[in-house]
């Protein structure tokens, strides 16, 4: 008897079941590829520049490209920002230190690089495919709209140096930090041989 209790399993349609199992194997690949940071990187500029040469070839696309500067540019200042911005919050938790007798806390980023990064491609993925649809093909004078990004974009950074000025925080490893260890102490060494 099978009735509502039975021990049969619901069948799942196929499509959705795909559906499933491409976004599982896309989302182990992208975790593969969080260690590789270069690798990511490099990738992300040649779809950068593999962009930049559709635009110039079909000479439009110009609110698009626009629109892609604009959200790169608030991207940029997500990953440039602190977790916790002391101007605006008063937090319990770990602040940027103010002062040099405050302890050393360790910068936290409100975008990590990961996101960064990741947010960027797609950004770069989505203006590339609306490259192929004449609806996003504005006519504008482009020229103008440059001319207000870039102004945007050296505002937005004049503040955004201001702030790490404000705060002491550079946002930005060089390189990983190495420890040297402890000095060598001539009159400790004494001691142990009498």
């Amino acid at each position: 008897m099978e009735g509502i209790g039975g021990d049969r399993a619901p069948v799942a349609s196929p499509l959705p079941q795909w559906g499933h199992d491409t976004w599982r194997m896309y989302q182990y690949y992208l975790d593969k590829t969080t260690p590789h940071t270069t690798y990511r990187w490099i990738g992300t500029l040649v779809i950068a520049a593999i962009y930049c040469l559709r635009v110039y070839s079909v000479q439009g696309f110009y609110i698009v490209s626009y629109g892609l500067g604009i959200y790169l540019l608030n991207l940029l200042i997500g990953f440039l920002s602190p977790l916790v911005d002391p101007e605006l919050e008063i937090s319990d938790g770990p602040l940027l230190p103010t002062k040099g007798s405050d302890e050393f806390k360790p910068f936290i980023r409100r975008l990590p690089e990961f996101k960064f990064w990741y947010s960027m491609t797609k950004a770069f993925c989505i203006a590339f495919v609306m490259t192929f649809f004449s609806l996003f093909d504005v006519p504008v004078f482009w020229p103008i709209l440059l001319c207000y990004w870039i102004v945007l974009f050296v505002l937005t950074m004049r503040r955004q140096i201001a702030h790490m000025i404000k705060y002491k925080y550079i946002p930005l490893n060089i390189g990983k930090q190495k420890y040297t260890g402890k000095k060598a102490s001539t009159s400790g060494s004494s001691l142990c041989g009498d």
